[in-house]
């Protein structure tokens, strides 16, 4: 069972005294609190440290947390540069890189990133595969790739990474085609779905779609994405993460929570809430801190470090994830 932190890279999670450099001794301390994962997500749609800039600098600051990108979106960089960079991570993490990745979303969080990526909207799935399907051969010594979409001759040499074959490449959402593609595709499965019993019968969906496609249950990580939020109080914390939501969001927490996996309340509540999801499977929880200033990132990275022992130790419920 591993538990780790999404670190606040965004300015919407920083208070007017904050000072973006102490995200890396942030992450040294998430370490030291017995979390095994740091986390950071990655857009345009407000600013940010950028996702594999923030991940360059925790390689060499951390000694065994696994960093991880929840979700980085492909679609945002140049194919071969971009398997470069996670490379190189991979390289200076000593093999401790995690990748996540996701195609974007309908709306104004997505569309209009390709736009500014000057990429069609159309075929952004299948986009996705295939940038995916060249890392994987280019961390393999390809000097060639031919796709549907993506097609290069004559590639040069490119970094190797640490790992022979390169960091496991996980996938976010939980569409039916996307678990479908997951089973068949991706190292790992990250969503966050408002419900665990939703979790629950995606991941079996998604391992029966990997038993069709030849691979084992084993074969791929099923994570979750959570945001959290402890207070004594449990009307406080929803305030409190209604504010958040609303800074990150623009939207209250009464619409985010329809569509996100969100668990608020007192350190017995929350522990409650992702037991759900442990028990519905999940074994990778990567949670999102509801507070936003520094300050108040590291009281919540404190408070729910407290939880990191019965977490690691729940007994799952038998079958969970239809196993």
């Amino acid at each position: 069972m591993d538990i780790g932190v999404l670190l606040p890279t965004g300015t919407a999670q920083w208070g007017a005294g904050d000072d973006p450099r102490e995200l890396v001794g942030f992450g040294r301390h998430a370490e030291r609190s017995g979390y095994s994962s740091l986390f950071v997500n990655d857009s345009l749609i407000s600013p940010r440290i950028e996702a594999l800039t923030m991940l360059a600098a925790l390689a060499p600051a951390t000694e065994t947390v696994t960093l991880g990108t929840a979700a980085l979106l492909p679609f945002l960089r140049r194919p071969i540069q971009a398997a470069q960079s996670l490379a190189s991570i991979d390289l200076l993490s000593g093999g401790r890189l995690a990748v996540t990745v996701g195609a974007g979303f309908p709306g104004r969080f997505g569309r209009p990133l390709y736009e500014l990526s000057e990429l069609p909207w159309e075929r952004r799935f299948a986009r996705l595969d295939e940038t995916v399907a060249l890392w994987r051969a280019l961390w393999n010594g390809a000097d060639a790739f031919h796709g549907d979409i993506l097609r290069f001759s004559a590639i040069p040499p490119t970094t190797r990474p640490f790992r022979s074959g390169g960091p496991p490449v996980w996938l976010g959402g939980a569409t039916p085609a996307a678990l479908a593609r997951t089973g068949r595709l991706y190292d790992g499965w990250l969503p966050y779905p408002p419900d665990p019993a939703d979790y629950a019968t995606g991941l079996h969906d998604l391992r029966e779609a990997a038993a069709d496609a030849g691979r084992g249950a084993e074969d791929i990580t099923p994570a979750l994405f959570v945001s959290v939020r402890i207070d004594d109080d449990a009307e406080s914390a929803r305030r409190t993460t209604d504010a958040y939501a609303r800074a990150t969001y623009g939207m209250p927490l009464e619409e985010l929570e329809k569509i996100q996996a969100v668990v608020t309340g007192s350190a017995d509540q929350v522990l409650e809430g992702l037991g759900r999801y442990v028990d519905a499977g999940a074994r990778h929880l990567v949670v999102r801190l509801a507070a936003l200033d520094l300050d108040s990132q590291r009281a919540q990275l404190e408070r729910c470090a407290e939880l990191l022992p019965a977490l690691r130790t729940r007994e799952p419920v038998s079958g969970a994830g239809g196993c």
